[in-house]
């Protein structure tokens, strides 16, 4: 990994990338998505294998989250000047070996220590990654590449959980992590393949990052998504036990409702792409409600099949446009200081999804898996209100 910075890098950041790099690197939140979540639809079987409870089980999802929300900010600080497709190379390669790890492990200490290593490679990734759309392409493509590269979450919802979980049910879910480690290799590949070299932002640092938290926008932003994403993986993490247990949904079945779910979520990816780029804050309230009201209608007529399947396809629409609603939203706030921004992104919002998980996970074992859909979906309508109260976003008038 070299510190210089090239010719290559340079004209990068100052004129268009090809629309290949883009993909390279939506190809890589496919993955690193896919492997962060994959647990959600086996936490079961990985419980009874390793004879823990389904809310330890869920530390698969904590513990990464925590993990990112640390690495965020140190990434931009450790890697410096480095070039930053050879950072996105080497965080692909931990999440081949904590995938890797994962697939083998035979005691919940292995397998927390490989999920140790996804977060430091989800963090570093989004923190570098996450802020590259307006780099990439400049200009009016900058949202279009964003969304792009956020299709990768999408898309990582509805190929990778579902798939994970149908992998799991057939032979094994530690089968579903092996896969995923092979093609975390092959995502690596591609990724030191098309992605140009590309060199680090001039304001980039941990010291920039106070100069962000001062802005009014971005604190109302980086408030709404501590609560948006604790509410989404506090429901979102315990899905499979809920319909399992509420609505007596089987394994089959599931594999196709999350997957319906993860459809929709593509199609509010899109959406909010498209939205986000016309009036961000309405998209951003729309998110929460999206969100919010669909997991309160689950627990209050989960038990009903059909209203269930409703209830989850709406909630996905919801999640497809969470991340590119909330990542303009702060970028809008901070347009010069992209990577500083995504970096306190990603660590808020990683710190809220573990927290999220862990929220769920406490509830789930104390009160029952019904009672943290009331929890989740008090939260993200917590956050409708949050953002609808802001100022950030509405039409301003002036007089001539």
């Amino acid at each position: 990994m070299s510190a210089s910075v090239s010719p290559v890098g340079a004209s990068v950041a100052a004129s268009s990338a090809p629309w290949s790099a883009v993909l390279a690197v939506a190809f890589g939140a496919f993955a690193l998505v896919t492997s962060e979540f994959l647990p959600v639809g086996l936490l079961p079987q990985i419980a009874r294998d390793l004879r823990i409870t389904e809310g330890q089980a869920g530390l698969m999802v904590t513990l990464p989250g925590f993990l990112a929300a640390l690495a965020a900010p140190l990434t931009i600080g450790f890697t410096g000047r480095f070039d930053r497709s050879r950072v996105l190379v080497f965080l692909l390669g931990l999440l081949v070996i904590s995938n890797a790890l994962v697939a083998v492990a035979n005691h919940i200490a292995v397998l927390l220590a490989g999920r140790v290593l996804l977060g430091v490679a989800v963090g570093g990734f989004w923190t570098i990654g996450g802020s590259l759309g307006p780099r990439l392409r400049p200009g009016a493509e900058g949202i279009r590449a964003t969304s792009i590269i956020f299709s990768g979450v999408s898309l990582g919802t509805v190929a990778g959980v579902p798939t994970g979980a149908l992998v799991g049910e057939l032979i094994g879910w530690r089968w579903s992590f092996a896969a995923s480690s092979a093609m975390a290799l092959i995502v690596l590949a591609a990724v030191a393949m098309w992605l140009p070299s590309i060199r680090a932002e001039s304001t980039n640092g941990l010291k920039q990052i106070p100069a962000v938290l001062r802005q009014r926008n971005a604190q109302v932003g980086l408030l709404a998504a501590v609560l948006i994403f604790i509410a989404q993986f506090a429901t979102y993490t315990y899905i499979t036990p809920f319909l399992n247990q509420i609505t007596h949904i089987d394994a089959r079945s599931l594999s196709v409702i999350l997957l319906g779910y993860g459809l929709a979520g593509f199609g509010g990816n899109l959406l909010g792409g498209w939205a986000a780029g016309r009036n961000v804050r309405l998209t951003l309230v729309s998110t929460a409600l999206l969100i919010g009201l669909p997991v309160l209608l689950l627990a209050l007529t989960g038990a009903n099949a059909f209203a269930a399947v409703t209830w989850v396809l709406l909630w996905g629409l919801g999640f497809g446009m969470l991340p590119i609603a909330m990542q303009t939203w702060l970028f809008s706030a901070a347009p010069d200081r992209l990577e500083s921004m995504a970096a306190l992104f990603v660590s808020i919002a990683q710190a809220a999804i573990g927290a999220g998980a862990l929220l769920g996970g406490l509830t789930v074992d104390h009160l029952g898996v019904v009672a943290t859909m009331w929890v989740g979906g008090a939260l993200a309508m917590a956050t409708a209100l949050l953002i609808q109260r802001s100022q950030h976003g509405r039409p301003t008038t002036n007089s001539a």
